[in-house]
């Protein structure tokens, strides 16, 4: 099997570090590698200005990703972090997949997430492949079944 190289950002919170390296690990076992650009403990970022952390240290990481990957657990929907990273990448047309974490129940992701997300999958990692290659584009409960489609508010010109 030939590896696949990508650059993604991983949007979590600080409390969800662990799940990192195991999120990577299922990545490589599906044939792809992946360099991580997200601030974690192991690359901590010591600023304390939130614009400076968002504009400065953020953004050129979102902007060297091709895609924006987030981990969805309880405390995700949280962050107001989480909620501008998936927003700036909105803003450049990155793609955006969200995944449930490991053993995760379904519970409310982010708003934006659910405004912008391309693909949301559960924890397998050829799906997680598939939906950072671009080749899975739907909705998916933590179990893998596909979630029940969502409103779509529609304005007429």
């Amino acid at each position: 099997m030939v590896e696949q190289r990508r650059n993604i950002f991983i949007s979590h919170i600080h409390e969800d570090d662990h799940r990192l390296e195991p999120l990577k690990t299922l990545l490589s076992k599906s044939g792809m590698e992946v360099k991580d650009g997200s601030i974690n403990s192991e690359k901590p970022n010591n600023a304390n200005n939130p614009e400076y952390i968002k504009y400065q240290i953020l953004a050129p990481r979102i902007q060297w990703a091709s895609v924006l990957v987030v981990l969805i657990t309880p405390d995700t929907k949280l962050s107001d972090y989480v909620q501008w990273e998936i927003e700036y990448a909105a803003s450049l047309g990155k793609r955006i997949v969200g995944v449930w974490d490991h053993g995760e129940a379904e519970c409310d992701m982010p708003e934006a997430l659910d405004r912008y997300a391309n693909a949301v999958v559960g924890w397998q990692g050829e799906r997680v492949k598939d939906a950072i290659e671009g080749t899975v584009n739907n909705r998916e409960r933590p179990d893998g079944s596909i979630a029940p489609p969502r409103d779509t508010i529609r304005y007429s010109c």
